[in-house]
């Protein structure tokens, strides 16, 4: 079998190399398998031929004049654009420090120099298509995540209008068979916990989604904000909110629609485990090293040692139930702990069980000259 008949997806290749004799053997010997080349003869042309194509594999120098491969690879990497797209480093320098580095900035495989043709279209053959598997998982994915959304949205719709209507129905009991009663009042609970769960995997999904963008924000304003968004909950169990002074000055930077979603999932978790009479407490400090933290602590039942392990994991079962008959997805710790370190933030929990909990966000302070509101 000749490397014409060698079978594999055809792609686009860029081939960067300012050599222009390994150029011509190299491009030669993949344009010989179907695939197309885009060649490069230095670091700087490469972004040239990006701006008017996408690669499917780039081959890359090493050591080149001016701005070598592992440059090269490390501004790829830090673009979207073209992080996905898989590196193989070529090079006539057999160093394993060398390598390591190659590898440590993003790519994918060394070859050496001078090139045996039989590896190379292997090594070639097997990112590509280790490329397609990616690709079409990705997509697999996100036809997954679309038609989940769209199910859990009209089903939420639905719920809703479920919802709605045994309202009606439980004003107008006193107007029906007693034995009506059980059966609308189960109707309803069932209703509003099927319809917590449907919010919850929408949040999360829109969390999974959610492109941050950090901007100066004043946290005193947004606690406020979120503390006004849940005091009709926290009404409906005779929870107090209260919010320790805050300073009006502390600003961080973070993305205005995730930090709402953090404290309104703190808060409104908070309400759920703590029981009826209680208070939920919201504060603020300026801490060192430039960050600025936020806690919300409860008077609830606290989480044990084993809870620790699984707080943030998706779909965690705690020790812990809501003091309500709330239901209990297991997501909005996860939804949290991922929105957090999307902004460079971290968060810990301090409890005991049988002491309530405390969780604190720990998130970057915004310069003194970028102070905003959100």
């Amino acid at each position: 079998m000749t490397l014409s008949d060698t079978p594999g997806p055809q792609a686009t290749i860029l081939i960067v190399d300012d050599q222009e004799q390994n150029l011509q053997v190299v491009g030669t010997v993949l344009s010989m398998m179907g695939h197309e080349i885009i060649p490069a003869s230095s670091g700087e042309q490469v972004f040239k031929r990006l701006a008017s194509h996408m690669p499917d594999l780039i081959l890359l120098d090493v050591l080149m004049p001016g701005m070598d491969g592992l440059e090269v690879c490390r501004q790829l990497k830090a673009d979207a654009r073209w992080a996905a797209v898989p590196v193989i480093f070529l090079s006539a320098a057999d160093d394993k420090n060398l390598i390591v580095q190659a590898l440590e900035c993003g790519g994918v495989d060394y070859v050496t120099k001078p090139f045996n043709k039989a590896e190379l279209v292997t090594r070639v053959r097997t990112h590509l298509a280790l490329k397609q598997a990616r690709d079409q998982l990705r997509d697999l994915a996100e036809d997954k995540d679309e038609l989940l959304g769209i199910l859990t949205h009209d089903l939420a719709n639905h719920l809703a209008g479920t919802q709605m209507i045994t309202t009606l129905l439980q004003k107008h009991l006193a107007d029906m068979p007693a034995k009506c009663t059980p059966m609308v009042e189960n109707i309803s609970q069932s209703t509003s916990r099927m319809l917590t769960c449907v919010r919850e995997f929408l949040a999360n999904q829109s969390a999974e989604r959610l492109r941050v963008r950090p901007v100066p924000l004043n946290l005193k304003s947004l606690i406020d904000q979120a503390v006004a968004r849940q005091t009709e909950t926290a009404a409906a169990k005779t929870i107090t909110l209260a919010i320790d002074p805050l300073p009006p000055d502390l600003n961080v930077l973070a993305d205005q629609e995730a930090l709402a979603q953090v404290l309104d999932n703190l808060i409104t978790n908070a309400i759920k485990f703590s029981p009826a009479g209680s208070s939920v407490t919201l504060g603020a400090t300026t801490g060192p090293r430039e960050w600025a933290h936020f806690t919300v602590r409860d008077n609830g039942p606290g989480f044990t040692e084993d809870d620790r392990g699984k707080m943030f994991k998706r779909y965690g079962r705690l020790s812990a139930r809501p003091t309500g008959g709330e239901p209990s997805t297991g997501l909005g710790l996860s939804i949290v702990k991922r929105l957090v370190e999307s902004m460079n933030g971290r968060i810990q929990l301090d409890s005991e069980a049988g002491q309530g909990a405390c969780f604190t966000v720990r998130l970057p302070v915004a310069p003194a000259e970028a102070a905003g509101q959100p």
